[in-house]
Formats: C-alpha cells, sequence, structure tokens
C-alpha cells in the first residue's frame, strides 16, 4: 500500500473559505520511499550523468544550452496558457526593433529570467534562497503580461487562489500570508539542509513544495519549474544546466496538475515517480538531440568545405552562428560577415543552394527571414 504522509490539510478562514495549510516541512518522521521511487531516481541519476558527458563533447555547449532555454521557456508558457513557440521567440530576437505579441514576450521574459539565474550560480556563486527566488521572479514578471498585479521579486502580502473567482469558489487555496511565511522559512532550510534525501529526489519535493505554497501573486508555476534545474545544478548533479523539464510537464500537463494535487493529498510517491520518469525521458531525449546535433554538423560542414576557398571562408564564418540563431535575415549575415546586403544575399543563396538554410515565406519579396530547418526540426 502507497504511503501516505501528512504534508497539510485544509482549514476554514475567516473570510469564509478553506485554504491549504501545510504541515511541517519535511514531514514528521522524514522519508521513506518506495523501492520503486529509488530505483527510478538511480536511472534518472545514471542519464544525467550520461548527458553531462556527451554534452561536454559538444564544441559549443553554449549554443545548445541556448535552445533548451528557449524550449524550456516556451513549453513553461504555454503551460500557463501562452500560444506562441520557440519559433515565434527566435523570430522575435531577429525583429528586435518590432513590437512583439503578449504571447511572445511572456517566452522572452521567462529566457530573460533564466539567463539571469544563470549568471547568478554560475558567476556570481549566488545560494539557491528566498532572495535568489525571488530575483528570479523579478527578472521574470517585470514589465511582463499579467492577469492581476503580480508585485514582481516580492512574496505575496495578500491571500491567492488557483482556478476560481474568488477564493471560496477556487480549485485551490494556497496558505494565509503568516503560515506561507514560516513554509518558505522551511523549504529554504530543506534546500540547505545535509539529510539523506537523494538530490535528484529532493528537487522533486522543492518543486512541489513551492508549487502548494504558491508565494507569489502570479508566476508560481514557471519560476518553480526554473528552481528544479537551479537546484540540481547547484548541487552538482548537472555540470551545466542541460535539463529542462517543463515540455515533458506540458505534454503531460493534466497529469502533472494531479500529481501535484497527489503530493499535497500526501500521496508524495505518486508525485516524485512522475517527476523521476520526467527526468529519464527528457534526459535520454536530450543525449539523442546532442547526437543529431554532431551529426547535422559534421553534414554541413562537409558541405562548405566543397565551397570555393572565398565562399567557404564566409560559410565558416556564418555556420556556427547559425547554431545560436538559426533563424536570420539578410541583416544578420550582413552583421556576421561585414559584407554589404548583396553580399550577404549571395551567401544566403548558397546556403540555400545547399539545402541548410529555407525561406519562410517563398512569396515574400521584402523582410524575408531564412530558416536553420534541420537544425530548428531537431528541437522541435
Amino acid at each position: 500500500m502507497t504511503k501516505k504522509y501528512m504534508i497539510g490539510n485544509f482549514q476554514p478562514q475567516p473570510g469564509g473559505f478553506t485554504a491549504f495549510i501545510p504541515g511541517p516541512f519535511p514531514p514528521v518522521g522524514g522519508y521513506h520511499f518506495e523501492a520503486t521511487v529509488i530505483q527510478k531516481s538511480l536511472e534518472a541519476v545514471r542519464l544525467l550523468g550520461k548527458l553531462d558527458g556527451i554534452t561536454r563533447l559538444l564544441p559549443d555547449l553554449y549554443f545548445f544550452l541556448l535552445m533548451y532555454l528557449r524550449k524550456d521557456a516556451a513549453a513553461s508558457s504555454q503551460i500557463e496558457g501562452t500560444k506562441a513557440t520557440m519559433i515565434d521567440a527566435i523570430e522575435a530576437e531577429v525583429k528586435s526593433r518590432e513590437a512583439v505579441s503578449p504571447d511572445v514576450d511572456d517566452i522572452l521574459h521567462y529566457i530573460k529570467a533564466l539567463k539571469f539565474g544563470m549568471q547568478r550560480v554560475k558567476e556570481d556563486k549566488f545560494p539557491i534562497s528566498l532572495r535568489f527566488i525571488r530575483e528570479l521572479h523579478k527578472e521574470l514578471m517585470d514589465q511582463a503580461r499579467v492577469t492581476q498585479f503580480s508585485n514582481p521579486g516580492k512574496f505575496r502580502t495578500s491571500q491567492n487562489w488557483l482556478d476560481g473567482t474568488r477564493p471560496d469558489n477556487a480549485r485551490f487555496v494556497p496558505p494565509p500570508v503568516e503560515v506561507m511565511k514560516t513554509s518558505l522559512a522551511q523549504l529554504e532550510d530543506f534546500i540547505h539542509s545535509k539529510d539523506m534525501v537523494p538530490p535528484i529526489i529532493k528537487a522533486a519535493l522543492i518543486h512541489s513544495q513551492f508549487e502548494i505554497i504558491h508565494p507569489f501573486l502570479d508566476g508560481n508555476g514557471r519560476t518553480g519549474r526554473m528552481l528544479i534545474t537551479f537546484y540540481l545544478w547547484q548541487v552538482g548533479y548537472l555540470e551545466e544546466p542541460v535539463l529542462y523539464l517543463s515540455s515533458y510537464f506540458k505534454k503531460h500537463k493534466e497529469i502533472y496538475i494531479n500529481r501535484l494535487e497527489d503530493y499535497h493529498n500526501g500521496l508524495v510517491d505518486k508525485w516524485i515517480e512522475f517527476f523521476l520518469d520526467g527526468v529519464i525521458e527528457i534526459a535520454g531525449e536530450a543525449v539523442e538531440t546532442v547526437a543529431k546535433i554532431t551529426k547535422l554538423r559534421e553534414q554541413d560542414l562537409v558541405k562548405m568545405a566543397g565551397l570555393g576557398k572565398r565562399a567557404a571562408e564566409s560559410a565558416a564564418v556564418v555556420l556556427p552562428n547559425l547554431f545560436i540563431q538559426p533563424i536570420v535575415s539578410i541583416s544578420t549575415i550582413s552583421k556576421w560577415t561585414g559584407f554589404s546586403i548583396p553580399g550577404a544575399q549571395k551567401v544566403i543563396e548558397r546556403f540555400i543552394d545547399q539545402g541548410i538554410l529555407q525561406k519562410k515565406d517563398p512569396d515574400l519579396k521584402y523582410g524575408q527571414l531564412y530558416y536553420y530547418k534541420n537544425y530548428l526540426d531537431i528541437f522541435e
């Protein structure tokens, strides 16, 4: 029989509604995970190690990371209702002077927050803490689209709720403010505690506990999903932040929500098994992605080597940049090579002839964009 933990319970509040009041975290008596959970955690750790090893073979790891940041940003934002895609976000980067739609802006804000978090963890050696969480939230929500006042970078000072017009008809009501503060302090202690919980499982618990606390007025889901990667990275389970689970959570959105509900109902192992299945699936896919990128790079380098000397020299400048910016305009190529617009157009035509670039809209006369489609397809 699946063990049930005392995560908390719903209690009546003065406003005529019930709110979830978390119990002590971690639960009294600690955790006693089922054998299937431990077994899955070992497989997840094995695949993370394999992913870490293979990504070190990439000549430009940062390019790979940036594409995964974009992919995670799109998936995490789509969980919250955003309709834009990773492709839309990359196009927006090319059209930097143009106004972007609110949906695309959601993704761009998420990318900005992820980049900020990477700098804080790697360069500033900043610990995962309540301050770090507030800073991430500020980057995510400052001047972003919101359905209500989000108070970027500040924990809430009023009651919030999920899915409803008010607390008494909501699907879930997180803890009141004073209880929230206590729960956040316990979460921070757990993040830094030296205990026997395997870090891969601990990452799952940090995410689920953060979500039931729901400490912000808006942006809790996106902030909580970022914490998974940053925690595993900081504790050394990842040499680089190469694991992003949002696409898995989006693919199984209904189950994701149900398993988080299982968690606050005390069925912790059900949530953790789902989480570990995600780590196993996404890490395995990422290993395959690295292999596909390596193969594509080799194929296209061979194509470039077959060009004349001058053409090959300009191609040697453009091709590596396509791995970081796989959607380009003529002005993009001109900037990379220093060529005039007609010269940049010739470079693009050579890449089209080699089957590397293709036009987004063949009928468009002005403002044409060009896709490195074979590369984009690997991530889509």
